[in-house]
């Protein structure tokens, strides 16, 4: 389990809104996230669970409400300085991939540090190799994204974004592409990440893992979070009758 939060949220989502011409995704969702907890985000999709964490990250600007995350007030943010600042503190694993596919596993893991933040080559290749042990795939240093499984790709990923040493981890429905077998090995690096206490947000169909690994889970439909709660709550003793309705879908 995770050590006791903080009182002060490192994330804080406050009546976000957002709309896509005339589709309005996200209407009104508040959501808050201290040092060290596990959230998950559970609901149908096109819920506005994505776009949600898209804009924690800064790739989406919100059309009313305030973002704030690691110290950085994203809803105001414009400048490329203030959005680098930002994803040096926040990384986001999508549900692709997006690896390089002419760069090795370790060429991949090294490149934001060395491009975007100006780290020293010989100490970012020591810490992509001491993150490539992490996620189980030490041996793969040298191997392109063509010869690895979807899974280690999404290992290979996922040690990319910890390269930045962020305070807060974002995850985008990072296992739906993944057959059952390979989905394990990455669950299995998220949930060592969330038992050191790394700050994560999961937007996942994975309502087994859910169940195991979230301090909270809010449960998303229709751009409004219709209901939050421990697992235990939200999973055993949901107040809605839309979350009883999903969860008897999906359960």
């Amino acid at each position: 389990m995770t050590e006791a939060p903080s009182v002060q949220p490192v994330v804080d989502v406050v009546d976000v809104h957002k709309a896509f011409g005339a589709v309005q995704v996200l209407r009104g969702m508040s959501m808050s996230v201290r040092a060290g907890e596990a959230v998950c985000v559970i609901g149908p999709s096109g819920s506005g669970k994505s776009t949600l964490l898209r804009c924690m990250n800064g790739l989406i600007p919100v059309d009313s409400g305030q973002v704030f995350v690691a110290g950085h007030a994203v809803h105001t943010l414009q400048s490329d300085g203030d959005m680098i600042a930002l994803r040096k503190d926040v990384s986001i694993v999508f549900q692709q991939y997006n690896l390089f596919p002419h760069k090795t596993a370790l060429e991949n893991i090294m490149m934001a540090p060395i491009q975007v933040l100006g780290q020293p080559k010989e100490e970012v290749r020591e810490r992509a190799h001491a993150l490539l042990k992490k996620v189980r795939l030490e041996e793969k240093a040298n191997s392109y994204p063509g010869e690895l499984s979807g899974g280690q790709q999404q290992r290979v990923a996922i040690a990319r974004a910890l390269a930045m040493r962020p305070s807060v981890m974002l995850f985008d429905e990072v296992t739906a592409a993944l057959d059952p077998e390979t989905r394990k090995d990455v669950l299995l690096t998220i949930r060592q990440l969330v038992e050191e206490g790394m700050t994560s947000i999961l937007v996942t169909h994975e309502m087994g893992f859910a169940r195991e690994i979230a301090d909270h889970v809010y449960f998303t439909d229709q751009g409004v979070i219709v209901e939050h709660g421990s697992p235990d709550q939200i999973f055993n003793h949901p107040q809605a009758l839309r979350t009883r309705e999903f969860l008897e879908q999906v359960l």
